[in-house]
């Protein structure tokens, strides 16, 4: 199954993410088939830049978003 996730990148304590799309079976860190944006969350205010077309061609598709993905979709205006 393919999701969309968010990968942890960044030092301690000062993360941002990635958000790619994964096989589900792939770790949290691992290989990603494609990226899809970033978020930064310890930036004021927070950062958040999502390439919306292809994010409509991967749900389109069948891929399934985590919960937090899904918030951050629906914040930028994809879903």
């Amino acid at each position: 199954m393919v999701k969309i996730r968010m990968k942890r990148m960044g030092m301690k304590k000062e993360p941002f993410y990635r958000i790619i799309v994964t096989d589900s079976r792939n770790a949290r860190d691992g290989r990603a088939i494609e990226e899809l944006g970033y978020y930064n969350p310890v930036a004021d205010p927070s950062e958040l830049k999502i390439n919306g077309e292809r994010a409509k061609y991967w749900l389109g598709v069948g891929a399934q978003p985590s919960d937090t993905v899904r918030g951050l979709l629906k914040k930028s205006g994809v879903i």
